[in-house]
């Protein structure tokens, strides 16, 4: 295995965003975790599947499914979902399904899988905890409720998606409880993570931290 920076941390906290310009700067690949568990989602909904169904019911759906991440898009069964996986109900969904033992069960090797042969950075909700528990870096990112709802109130109303600031402020909070109270893999902090405050700094001051951890330094101006 390569060496891994595992980050983790809520929704609207700033992980893509960190994930995919520290992998540009240090050179590794980047690997969207929350993306795959999207897509899962969006193929068990498009195959009927409910969310109180069965395990069994969806681990006989799940072979019918299959995803991957390359080159910053996102595929089920070989179809570009990159845009569909964005919308609020995508994200609800994937929240829901990711607490299910055979969802998890079948994207924890993927997630490793991705580590092989290449040095990597990969976030999402329980990378430093769970997926590598070994990391060579281990990060989380953390933003306080109301800046975190407005990020994802901006990120989806740039993304041509209507919605209102409550409505934001609600698939925030519910995603939050549902990923800390799961009995699989709840979100946590690592007691080896590094803990970084994102809601009242920019983007540069979250990146200067984040190298800092790292420790490779600050980025040039």
């Amino acid at each position: 295995m390569g060496k891994v920076v595992a980050i983790d941390g809520p929704s609207g906290a700033g992980k893509s965003t960190v994930a995919k310009m520290l992998a540009d700067i240090l050179g590794f690949e980047y690997l969207d975790t929350g993306a795959l568990y999207r897509a899962v989602a969006l193929g068990l909904n498009e195959l009927g599947i409910k969310t109180d169904d069965t395990d069994e019911a969806i681990e006989e759906a799940l072979k019918k499914i299959s995803v991957s991440f390359k080159n910053a898009k996102v595929f089920l069964n070989g179809r570009d979902v990159s845009v569909e996986i964005r919308t609020p109900e995508a994200g609800h969904y994937s929240s829901v399904f990711s607490a299910r033992k055979p969802v998890r069960d079948i994207l924890l090797p993927i997630q490793r899988d991705a580590a092989e042969g290449a040095d990597l950075v990969a976030e999402g909700r329980d990378m430093t905890t769970v997926v590598f528990p070994d990391a060579w870096r281990k990060l989380y990112l953390d933003a306080s409720v109301d800046a975190r709802s407005k990020r994802r109130f901006d990120q989806l109303r740039l993304a041509g998606v209507r919605i209102s600031t409550e409505e934001a402020l609600k698939d925030v909070s519910e995603r939050d409880k549902r990923d800390s109270s799961r009995d699989i893999a709840p979100l946590k902090v690592a007691d080896d993570a590094e803990y970084i405050d994102t809601s009242d700094v920019s983007l540069e001051e979250v990146m200067q931290m984040v190298l800092e951890k790292v420790g490779e330094g600050k980025p040039s101006a």
